[in-house]
């Protein structure tokens, strides 16, 4: 039982080494809310990697966080998406770079699609953000939110 235990965490340990590879493919074509749940549950247990990955996700607006805040890098509007089987995730949304109007721009209830970085930091600090049209030079792909059938950018 111990043997298998520590096997099983050497394969995590490979495989969480290969994600920064996969990140760079791009982001799925799709909704897949298992795929994020899996990468979620996998970096809960594997605790903060540094590593952070391509998520395409969809829901329904939770929470709306009404007051866009400052940060170093700028204004961000947030809002908590429920993806199903009881989870929700922080969606960040940089307003100094996206092509939307005032903040907020989504309310409880609203569906949304949402494509970006999943980033986790702790069960505390986690989210999926880059959801706005540019790139840097530590996240190469392009996200976007789609709220009610509207693309923001």
């Amino acid at each position: 039982m111990k043997f298998a235990r520590t096997f099983e965490a050497l394969v995590l340990a490979a495989a969480l080494h290969a994600l920064p590879a996969m990140a760079q493919t791009g982001l799925p074509a799709q909704c897949d809310n298992g795929k994020f749940l899996r990468d979620r549950l996998e970096l809960q247990q594997s605790g903060p990697t540094g590593i952070d990955l391509p998520e395409h996700v969809c829901g329904i607006v939770a929470h709306v966080t009404w007051r866009a805040r400052h940060s170093h890098s700028g204004v961000h509007g947030y809002f908590d998406l429920t993806i199903g089987q009881g989870q929700t995730i922080r969606i960040v949304s940089d307003l100094d770079r996206m092509n939307a109007p005032a903040w907020p721009w989504v309310q409880v209830g609203d569906k949304v699609e949402v494509a970006g970085r999943y980033y986790y930091d702790s069960n505390r600090s986690q989210g999926i953000d880059w959801t706005h049209h540019g790139t840097g030079r530590k996240w190469g792909m392009p996200g976007y939110v789609i709220v009610n059938g509207a693309t923001y950018q």
